[in-house]
């Protein structure tokens, strides 16, 4: 299968922030391909520069077999993208917005309407066509900026945080719409988000970033497959490193990460080993307060990685970037 994207040892740095960390990948016609991270983690990043956005600060991106940095009207005929914020003109319809965009791109009269039609259909907003955009609501602004993404018929849509702000029903229906122009168009779509539920229903392939590298890439289900078993956190009061220690000479605990005053365990037929664990916590100083079990997630194979649940990296990454802002305004 020929690729969409091939990405070799790409770097960007911001003065002495490495946002994106000599990365490389490659991404098949076709493939619905997600980043998944907290913010800040280099992920809009790398969509910037595939997109031409950016330039890397050193190594190469291809983008539908052309180079981002030597070919960059080239790429640029051959992507879609839909940024985070809303980038629509709410004064004009729907029908109006897409008009202007397929002017953009030369697409002749006939065409136009045309691909307009196809693509409102596409998204369910064909009775909302002659709807000012100032009367959509939340998710008919995010379905109608991927119906402008796809206006032009690119063979790489480019998606960035597409349900950020939105309520849990209307992002499960932008899925709906996502994996149906994915099936229908065959468009390859590079989705980035810090929705763990999203990335692992959406993509065939996820690359799990943070602080700007690539700390797991494959499948959702295999990605899972590494911890393996059933997944069991109990809280502990006191908590005692004991406690950790003793379960790691466990030959049936595959792993154990602390989290805070809780282990994380990871092992088979965790239902029936839950009274074992609660009696040796208890006999090495550790009350049980609490105990979670279920089937490993994409937020557990990030603790896995990292150390750290996504939300918790989130805080710390903007912590990180106010202590920057702080140190540079400081310097001036």
């Amino acid at each position: 299968m020929k690729e969409a994207i091939v990405v070799k040892n790409l770097t960007r740095r911001f003065d002495e922030l490495v946002a994106v960390d000599n990365i490389s990948f490659s991404v098949d016609q076709g493939e619905l391909f997600g980043f998944l991270g907290p913010n800040g983690a280099g992920k809009t990043t790398t969509i910037n520069i595939l997109a031409t956005l950016l330039r890397p600060s050193s190594g190469q991106a291809f983008v539908a077999g052309y180079d981002v940095t030597q070919h960059s009207n080239e790429v640029r005929r051959n992507i879609g993208i839909v940024f985070q914020e809303i980038a629509l003109d709410s004064k004009l319809t729907g029908q109006e917005n897409l008009e202007f965009h397929a002017m953009m791109y030369g697409l002749a009269k006939q065409e136009r309407l045309s691909r307009i039609q196809e693509v409102l259909h596409l998204v369910n907003l064909i009775e909302k066509r002659d709807v000012l955009v100032e009367n959509y609501s939340g998710g008919m602004k995010r379905r109608l900026e991927i119906a402008r993404g796809l206006i032009h018929r690119p063979r790489v849509l480019f998606l960035d945080e597409p349900t950020l702000g939105l309520d849990a029903q209307t992002r499960r229906h932008i899925w709906e719409y996502i994996q149906k122009l994915n099936k229908e168009e065959g468009v390859t779509i590079i989705l980035t988000t810090h929705y763990m539920e999203e990335a692992d229903n959406l993509c065939h392939r996820v690359a799990i970033m943070d602080q700007g590298k690539f700390v797991a890439l494959d499948t959702p289900s295999r990605l899972k497959d590494i911890l393996g078993g059933d997944v069991v956190t109990l809280e502990l009061d006191p908590f005692f490193p004991e406690v950790k220690c003793k379960f790691e000479y466990l030959s049936w605990i595959k792993t154990v990460k602390r989290h805070k005053n809780s282990l994380v365990l990871t092992m088979e037929k965790a239902e029936k080993r839950i009274p074992e664990l609660l009696r040796l916590a208890e006999v090495n100083g550790s009350r049980v307060t609490s105990v979670h079990l279920h089937k490993p997630s994409l937020e557990d194979v990030f603790l896995h990685f990292t150390g750290r649940r996504i939300r918790e990296e989130e805080a710390s990454l903007q912590e990180r970037n106010r202590d920057r802002f702080r140190h540079h305004f400081r310097r001036r």
